[in-house]
């Protein structure tokens, strides 16, 4: 199903494949050879998402853009089922395996793996070829990998990421920081009210 989105289409080349359970909404270009398979998600929240030749988004991934972060997806790119991408930039031949977690302002490497369930936070930066194992954590620039019994040293790490300030403009310390953030954000997403379905046998 693809979507206007504030006044943006999706752009899809003649020779990508989009299963028709696939959601594709706003302004979102998807290259040549690429596969998008029943139930993904791949939806720009106010800044564009690309796709380059040849990815492969599995059934029941997700991508998003929000207003602070673009989503750009570099060629030869594997996203593995419930694997999620937002707002994060990924170069070329990179593998992220089932349920493999990337947030906003992320840089992802040439090469690199993210194993499933492996978590790439905020802002983090992965050089060439890093492989995050199963389960860890990858945060920081220079990035430092983190397994999943080191809860003490992942939870040192989240403050200075200021994952709600960055994405939804609210500072951590406000008191009613989840009243904030889910009445602002509400309101963003209250924009898909006016969407608007679009019919992919007739010309845009």
């Amino acid at each position: 199903m693809l979507y206007e989105h504030l006044g943006a289409r999706p752009r899809i080349h003649d020779s990508a494949v989009v299963s028709p359970t696939a959601v594709i909404s706003g302004d979102v270009r998807i290259g040549p050879g690429c596969q998008v398979l029943h139930g993904a998600v791949i939806t720009a929240e106010g800044s564009p998402i690309t796709l380059g030749e040849h990815v492969i988004v599995m059934e029941n991934a997700l991508i998003r853009a929000t207003s602070a972060d673009a989503v750009h997806i570099g060629d030869h790119t594997l996203i593995g089922t419930l694997a999620s991408i937002a707002g994060a930039c990924v170069s070329e031949e990179v593998f992220f395996a089932s349920g493999a977690r990337v947030f906003n302002g992320a840089h992802v490497g040439p090469r690199c793996e993210i194993r499933v369930n492996a978590i790439v936070q905020r802002r983090a930066v992965l050089p060439e070829g890093t492989v995050v194992p199963i389960g860890w954590v990858a945060a920081g620039d220079p990035v430092r990998l983190f397994s999943p019994d080191q809860a003490e040293e992942i939870s040192a790490a989240m403050p200075a990421l200021d994952f709600p300030g960055h994405v939804f403009g609210v500072d951590r310390d406000t008191p009613d920081l989840m009243v904030q953030l889910t009445e602002r954000y509400g309101s963003s997403l209250a924009r898909h009210a006016a969407d608007r379905r679009i019919d992919p046998t007739r010309p845009i």
